[in-house]
This record gives structure tokens, sequence and C-alpha cells, in this order.
């Protein structure tokens, strides 16, 4: 894997997952018993009695949230759209499940929603505030200290990896840029800081979606 991304090529992961067989002979004998077809790539994403069902905890043999942990969770989120699961699913790893509660309480209003900085309420909004995805880790240096998208991927990989002369290079750029940006130097060292402790665990939302879309 290594080479092969020093070498300059891209190496992509196939996953294969067998719950997408079970939906598939779901789908064939639900036709079979019951006449009725069902065009799995058409589902709605809003539907209510889904969410009822999944608020309620009542989640068993539901891919990636079944664990009594993730059943537990549900209920205190009471999820009521995809992007709920898109988050749940990102969040309940080790590191970012210590923001659960944070999502949570501001999901439901009792807490008020904090961002980072104004020029970042567009990124965080749909997390309430909290850095979930390695995306939005990306769009803030974009944003606020004018990294083009391949270099924010760069300092995204960084992070994760906590290399400490990458890492001190990094702040000094992201710093520099947010200070042209018209941010204060201490407070643009602080989102970075935040940025840096966030992006060592922070999950990819497009891998997230694809499996809140299966789940």
């Amino acid at each position: 894997m290594k080479y092969a991304e020093a070498a300059g090529l891209v190496k992509f992961d196939f996953l294969g997952l067998k719950t997408l067989t079970t939906i598939f002979e779901t789908v064939k004998l639900v036709e079979k018993t019951r006449g009725i077809k069902i065009n799995i790539t058409n589902l709605k994403l809003d539907d209510a009695e889904t969410f009822k069902m999944l608020a309620s905890g009542d989640s068993v043999g539901v891919f990636q949230i079944e664990s009594s942990g993730m059943r537990s969770v549900l209920r205190q989120m009471r999820a009521d759209k995809i992007e709920d699961i898109i988050a749940l699913i990102s969040l309940y790893r080790p590191g970012p499940m210590d923001n659960i509660p944070t999502y949570i309480r501001r999901k439901h209003g009792e807490e008020k929603i904090i961002y980072p900085h104004p020029l970042l309420e567009n990124v965080l909004c749909e997390t309430y505030g909290v850095i979930v995805y390695q995306e939005q880790v990306m769009e803030i240096a974009n944003i606020l200290a004018g990294y083009r998208l391949g270099a924010a991927d760069l300092l995204r990989r960084a992070m994760g990896k906590k290399i400490k002369e990458e890492m001190d290079q990094q702040r000094e750029i992201f710093v520099e840029g947010a200070t042209k940006n018209g941010v204060n130097k201490k407070k643009a060292a602080e989102i970075f800081d935040l940025v840096e402790k966030f992006a060592g665990y922070g999950f990819n939302k497009s891998h997230a979606a694809a499996y809140a879309l299966i789940s």
C-alpha cells in the first residue's frame, strides 16, 4: 500500500459486504411471497416509520447499528434523519465517542451550538458545531487558512499520522493563512489545535454515508 502511494499510484479498497446479499435476497423473497416489488435504489430516506423504529433502539440485525451500545445511543439521539445515522457511524468509535453526548445535547437544544469561528458555521452546522468528518477538517483549512483542497488533504493525512516535523510546518502555514484571512493569530493557533485533535480520529464522511445508506 505505502509503496504504491509513494510511486504515485492510487489505491482503492473494495469492501465485500454480506449485508448487500442479505438485502438482495430479501427483495427477491418479498416479491416472490407477497408480490411486492421493491426498488432498493429508490427508497425514501426520510421515512417516519423507519426512524420511529430506529429511535426506539429496535435495530437488532441492522447493519452497523445493532450492538447494545449503538441501540442505546439511537434511543438517546432519537435519530430522525439520515445525517444522524451517518454521524453515529462516524462517532461510535474510540476517541470520537467522547463527542456523542455533546452532539445529542445540541441536537435536542439542551446545549448551545458553538462554532470555533463564525466562518465555519456552514461547514459544521450539520453536526451541531462538532468536528466529525475528515472532509470538515479539509474544508476548515480551505475556508479559514486558504488551503487548496489538495494541500488540505495533505494536512489531514499529516494530522492522522501525527508526524511532529510535518505538524510544526503545517501549523505555521495554517496560522499564517488564517491571519491573512483576518483571524486573530492566537485564535488561529487555538483552532489548529482543535482541528488537530479531531483530525487524528476523524472519519471519512463519504464512507460513513455509504454505510448509513446500507443501514
